[in-house]
């Protein structure tokens, strides 16, 4: 997605209809750049906090030393929505490692939160990487009228849009 006329700012409705998908789902498609320029891409699990993912690989993998060369990645979630609500999103962003150990431990404390089945899992280490992906723009697909339309956002600042918004994640959020 690169930024055209097409691009809109984001808004309240949308981002808490994003957020509400984002928090229902666990898998995500990555998509990194090899330095070849090939694609690679992976389904793995994910944490978001707001609009911000979270995902944890290998030290020795391909997809950290790819990310490490090109921090430019493309994130897709799929899931099922009502009418008027996100049922996928595609995220194009940027990947960035993360070395500082308190966000580390609230990242943690985020999963065992979430998902305390996979505490044992939370990240820790030095065999993996904790990455954070930071969206740019946001194209979000909704169902109105019993069709999928899409809408193309612009981000900014992801942490901002979400500081203080309430929206409750079973609530309907009108994407559009």
């Amino acid at each position: 997605m690169s930024s055209t006329s097409r691009t809109t700012p984001i808004h309240g409705g949308a981002v808490a209809a994003i957020l509400k998908l984002l928090d229902s789902q666990k898998l995500m498609t990555l998509a990194v750049n090899r330095a070849d320029g090939r694609p690679q891409a992976a389904t793995l699990g994910y944490l978001n906090d707001g609009l911000n993912l979270y995902f944890v690989t290998g030290r020795d993998s391909e997809k950290l030393k790819n990310l490490t060369a090109d921090p430019r990645v493309g994130v897709a979630v799929r899931g099922v929505g009502e009418e008027g609500e996100a049922v996928g999103v595609s995220i194009d962003g940027r990947a960035e490692e993360v070395t500082d150990g308190d966000e580390v431990k609230r990242v943690n404390d985020l999963i065992i939160k979430r998902s305390p089945e996979v505490s044992p899992w939370a990240p820790g280490g030095d065999a993996v990487a904790v990455v954070k992906v930071v969206p740019e723009e946001i194209e979000a697909v909704a169902v109105i009228d019993g069709r999928s339309r899409a809408q193309t956002f612009s981000i900014g600042d992801a942490d901002a849009l979400v500081k203080g918004l309430s929206y409750e994640p079973s609530a309907v959020a009108r994407l559009f």
